[in-house]
């Protein structure tokens, strides 16, 4: 299925990858849980991801500050943000992902952030979700199951075909509090 859903994303072209990413700059713009997120984490579109950057070029004349995951130097399979600044020098990671160098001074911790919004393979209405198989997300926010109230809002975002009927929800997975699409908003309960 990851396959197949990869595929299916990557197939799009560059006239409908636009218009999915400036719709959901549009559903994100007035998600609820948004309304008062300042410090967010996100992701730059690779590998026919939905695009976020129409809602990052809107989001920041509102002032809000964004942040890209790192893969940790020192902590294998975790993140850690950095700001996401105008003009930063990106480089690929190991997985050909580009990130902000790994600076000592300006990191921000995953639970400083108001919302993470991160790329999804695939989702179900349930709350079910289909990443890359890497557990990073999953290990760094592992934290929000024994401290819910110190955790950002976790949202992913994907193209609505990306939605399947079932995915299965193994223990160690962090649950989300919505999946925003090109079509529509999807909230669930935490």
């Amino acid at each position: 299925m990851r396959r197949q859903l990869r595929r299916q994303r990557r197939s799009l072209t560059s006239e409908q990858q636009q218009q999915a990413a400036d719709q959901l700059a549009l559903n994100l713009l007035k998600h609820p849980d948004l309304k008062r997120a300042r410090h967010i984490g996100i992701y730059l579109a690779n590998d026919g991801e939905i695009d976020p950057q129409p809602y990052i070029d809107l989001a920041r004349r509102r002032g809000i500050r964004f942040y890209l995951p790192i893969l940790h130097p020192v902590y294998p399979g975790k993140l850690v943000f950095s700001p996401y600044l105008t003009g930063v020098q990106l480089t690929e990671n190991r997985f050909g992902i580009p990130e902000p160098p790994f600076p000592k001074s300006r990191r921000r911790p995953a639970w400083a952030l108001d919302a993470v919004l991160f790329p999804l393979v695939g989702f179900d209405e349930q709350g079910g979700r289909l990443g890359m198989g890497g557990g990073f997300y999953d290990r760094t926010f592992a934290f929000s199951r024994v401290r819910p109230a110190m955790a950002p809002k976790l949202i992913g975002l994907a193209h609505d075909f990306q939605k399947v009927t079932s995915l299965p929800i193994e223990p160690w997975d962090v649950p989300l509090n919505g999946v925003v699409t090109d079509d529509a908003c999807y909230r669930f309960r935490r």
